[in-house]
């Protein structure tokens, strides 16, 4: 068993209360932000450029994996019930258990990378190992959220595998070309999950006392914010969108932080050069 990890803790100096507030328009364009590359991995895979497709598939899986964390963390502006419906429903579009992963996500925040964390344990591996050990990773956070999660979260876990079953049943009894490959694109995109939402952001800062790797630059961009984790999991609460007004808030106000960042591609990061 790993021993605790020293946690890196929220600075008490930096305001960020005013950064919570979520607007209509910030919400629906939230709710709607993987659906355009949603639309065009469909257009493609109907087209002769179908290969091309497995791109826009990529960006639909990292945009709804930002949607999804937004509802995890209740950064929505809904009420519960509505996070918990994006979850379903993303859940059949992703061909996942959205909400095994929201029980392990915040158990990740809990824990931080110690013994505790079903999720964050993906960062303590190497690149190689993460990438055996992704296909098995879906199936691991089910198991630990059936187990120790309680009466509701099996409830979820049962209409998660519901919205899943029925979304693939229609999609095989429709043998529809774009149907089919966006099933097998998503199916992919699962096990490549460990990789691309943990590993990446965690690995090489377990035995630190950093909270995780955070990005900054175009690459941060393209991400859609989702490389500014460290300030995320300081500042949970604050939305995915409004994580670059934070970090530059505690790049300039608190002592150390910018120089004691760890970038996730150092090379792509201009403040690292």
């Amino acid at each position: 068993m790993r021993p605790p990890v020293s946690r890196e803790a929220a600075p008490r100096t930096v305001i960020w209360q005013d950064l919570l507030p979520v607007t209509r328009r910030q919400r629906w364009g939230e709710l709607t932000l993987p659906l355009p590359w949603l639309g065009l991995s469909w257009g493609l895979y109907a087209s002769a450029l179908w290969p091309l497709g497995a791109g826009a598939s990529f960006m639909f899986f990292l945009c709804a994996l930002r949607l999804n964390h937004e509802a995890i963390h209740g950064n929505l502006g809904l009420q519960r019930r509505g996070d918990i419906a994006v979850l379903h429903i993303l859940s059949a579009l992703m061909c996942g258990c959205n909400c095994s992963v929201a029980w392990s996500h915040m158990q990740h925040h809990r824990h931080a990378m110690g013994p505790g964390d079903i999720e964050g344990h993906c960062g303590h591996m190497s690149v190689g190992e993460v990438l055996r050990y992704g296909p098995r990773f879906p199936f691991d956070l089910i198991r630990a959220c059936w187990a120790q999660g309680g009466k509701k979260w099996r409830q979820r876990i049962l209409r998660d595998g519901i919205c899943v079953a029925t979304l693939a049943g229609l999609i095989l009894w429709s043998g529809q070309q774009f149907l089919l490959l966006h099933l097998a694109a998503m199916g992919a995109a699962q096990c490549m999950t460990a990789f691309f939402a943990v590993w990446i952001t965690h690995q090489g800062t377990g035995n630190s006392d950093l909270a995780a790797r955070s990005q900054r630059g175009m690459l941060a961009k393209a991400a859609y914010l989702m490389l500014f984790h460290r300030e995320h999991h300081l500042f949970p609460k604050v939305p995915v969108s409004r994580l670059p007004e934070l970090a530059a808030r505690l790049d300039t106000q608190v002592p150390g932080y910018a120089a004691s960042r760890l970038p996730v591609v150092p090379w792509l990061d201009p403040w690292s050069r």
